[in-house]
């Protein structure tokens, strides 16, 4: 048996009750972890099914491999769906009839923390009108924060050239700096953008930031020495000589970043994308790359995904291609059941949910 995935086998059911709700969970998470949502009130009726679901390929894997249930599974499946009111996650395996399929869900809490897209792409606020859905926002600004970091410190102290030079046994000396004094620019100062900003000024660095609505905003409260609103962008991108992207994928910010916003940072700049790739153009950052305006970009997302086999990304010296993979810890469903049963109880109650989503920002 796999230790980090225990063997798929079906919870025994719950002594039958008159379930005031039915909960139905939609991707793969620890046994232990489905007896914590059980506990938070015994009359949900909760249904967990892993043998109906996709296996993880990875610890908090939420998509898993491909999966084709049998005709008789997924009968039995869509009738869970169908007497669902709560869905922990979507179901992606039916996502484009999942409204038809679960008619009286009133609440999905999803596992991602960029879910604007994908509600408004299949019109789940129109087709679930009852409906509220809440993200992972927050979950996941740690791990990103590290991966800022760590991206930072890479091209700062020269990893990739001591990685390519022990790939080919050569000993050359080199001089790199160090981040104290550095300028980052932060573009999206959510829980991530936060985060960011908390470690970089643990490392001494200066702190700018960039936010959609600034009024009233004290930036110390923020951990940014500078604050300032999307109309200053250009006016704050030739400090940077890091440019930190975090912001969610809106109709504001898509290709927010392009070739006059990368012609106006510092040469020799690294951009570092851990939003969401509809933020930068992407040819533009390429050309930048390659005339060498920038230093280097350090990218956990791309407009296309996978990033296709052919794109010179994948090949440049002065690039860090991470696949998506930034925002993940082997820790991530522990962080994210914490919220869904902080959430469950809310509900049950009739209180405001925690991360709802804005339908109309797309965040």
């Amino acid at each position: 048996m796999n230790e980090e995935f225990p063997e798929f086998r079906p919870l025994a059911p719950p002594t039958p009750v008159d379930f005031k709700e039915s909960l139905v969970i939609c991707s793969y998470i620890h046994p232990d972890l489905v007896s914590r949502i059980r506990d938070v009130d015994y009359n949900v009726e909760v249904i967990y099914e892993p043998d109906l679901l996709p296996r993880p390929r990875y610890a908090s894997d939420h998509v898993g491999s491909r999966l084709r249930r049998s005709a008789a599974d997924e009968r039995v499946w869509r009738e869970f769906l169908a007497r669902a009111t709560i869905l922990f996650d979507f179901d992606r395996t039916n996502q484009d009839e999942l409204p038809e399929l679960a008619p009286h869900v009133r609440w999905i809490q999803f596992t991602s923390a960029g879910i604007g897209q994908l509600v408004a792409r299949q019109r789940y606020a129109e087709r679930w009108p009852e409906a509220t859905f809440t993200s992972a926002a927050g979950i996941h600004a740690q791990p990103l924060a590290e991966y800022a970091v760590m991206s930072m410190l890479a091209f700062s102290r020269g990893l990739l050239q001591a990685l390519g030079q022990q790939r080919e046994k050569s000993w050359e000396r080199y001089a790199g700096t160090d981040l104290l004094g550095r300028t980052v620019l932060i573009y999206g100062l959510g829980g991530i953008g936060g985060a960011v900003a908390r470690v970089s000024r643990a490392l001494g660095m200066e702190v700018l930031g960039v936010k959609r609505s600034v009024e009233g905003v004290d930036p110390a409260s923020l951990g940014v020495d500078e604050l300032g609103g999307p109309e200053r962008l250009k006016e704050l991108l030739p400090r940077a000589d890091f440019l930190v992207l975090s912001a969610p994928h809106t109709p504001e910010t898509e290709h927010v970043i392009g070739e006059e916003e990368l012609a106006l940072l510092p040469q020799g700049a690294v951009v570092i994308n851990v939003g969401r790739g509809a933020l930068i153009d992407e040819p533009t950052l390429l050309a930048a790359l390659q005339s060498g305006h920038l230093g280097g970009a350090s990218l956990d997302v791309f407009e296309e995904e996978p990033l296709p086999e052919d794109s010179p990304l994948w090949e440049m010296p002065n690039v860090i291609v991470s696949p998506h993979s930034g925002s993940t810890s082997d820790r991530e469903n522990e962080r994210i059941i914490d919220l869904f049963c902080g959430n469950l109880d809310r509900f049950l109650r009739g209180e405001m949910l925690v991360n709802v989503l804005d339908t109309d920002r797309l965040y």
